[in-house]
């Protein structure tokens, strides 16, 4: 296992326990609201911190790229390093006691995501990858599902509560998207879902608006289980638009041409 790759896990795990502990006290905590659907808890700031002591005491000179504390940057010959965190995806979920959220550490050389960990604390589930050696679950070699057809397939999504004027776009994807799969899901957590597509529990993904911090480890994790992700134009850019589609190789492809088919060129990206 790649050296970065322990410490990522060591970070995430320590941001588990401070999560876990954090659980049993919900209605303790307190809660900003950072906009419209987007909340932020002392939990978030914590395990961020405690993460960020972690990968600094053995990489002080990358660079950070954190949810809550914005950027920070690189020193010296390691400034093309970059750590990705979200240290509590799915705060939403969390306040609310729905057990489905997650850790997710990635790092980047040179904007090209090389090592990722989702970690969710809830079921000690450790999802781990390096790029060009694989995708794995608690240790176990993971790969994306066998379907081959959109119409089997069940997808994972999330609203673009960051990106409001995309809405009445989105529903008219998830209404043709309900008519022609098995069904979607959107249990708001989008690491977790990522992570999902890569060990084969959803079939693809879907989403507008998302961060960099909500996608690149899971996206790396779906590379490395044999899955294709990609922008809304097919391109390899959903870090810098916001916007993904991920699945299996079959599914893929479909799902994207059906999303494409909606776009306005004003959107595409």
């Amino acid at each position: 296992m790649h050296p970065a790759l322990n410490i990522a896990i060591k970070a995430a795990r320590r941001a588990g326990q401070i999560i876990n502990r954090a659980s049993n006290d919900i209605d303790l905590l307190k809660v900003a609201s950072k906009q419209p659907n987007d909340f932020v808890t002392e939990v978030d700031k914590a395990a961020e911190k405690a993460i960020i002591e972690t990968l600094q005491e053995a990489y002080p000179g990358y660079g950070i790229l954190a949810e809550e504390s914005g950027v920070t940057a690189g020193k010296g010959a390691q400034d093309e390093y970059q750590w990705i965190i979200d240290p509590l995806d799915g705060t939403t979920n969390f306040i609310h006691g729905m057990p489905q959220y997650a850790v997710s550490i990635a790092l980047a050389k040179a904007g090209i995501v090389e090592q990722a960990v989702v970690f969710d604390p809830n079921r000690n589930e450790l999802f781990t990858a390096s790029k060009g050696a694989g995708a794995f679950l608690n240790e176990r070699r993971i790969r994306v599902s066998r379907r081959t057809r959109l119409g089997e397939a069940l997808l994972g999504t999330g609203f673009p509560y960051r990106e409001f004027d995309k809405i009445d776009l989105y529903l008219a994807i998830f209404k043709e998207l309900a008519e022609k799969t098995a069904g979607q899901r959107r249990p708001g957590a989008a690491s977790l879902d990522l992570a999902y597509v890569a060990c084969g529990r959803y079939d693809g993904f879907w989403e507008f608006g998302l961060s960099p911090w909500d996608m690149a480890a899971g996206a790396l994790l779906i590379s490395e289980a044999g899955g294709l992700v990609s922008d809304l134009r097919g391109d390899a850019n959903y870090l810098e638009t916001g916007n993904v589609i991920a699945g299996t190789p079959k599914v893929f492809a479909p799902l994207l041409k059906l999303v494409e088919g909606h776009l306005p060129e004003s959107v595409r990206g």
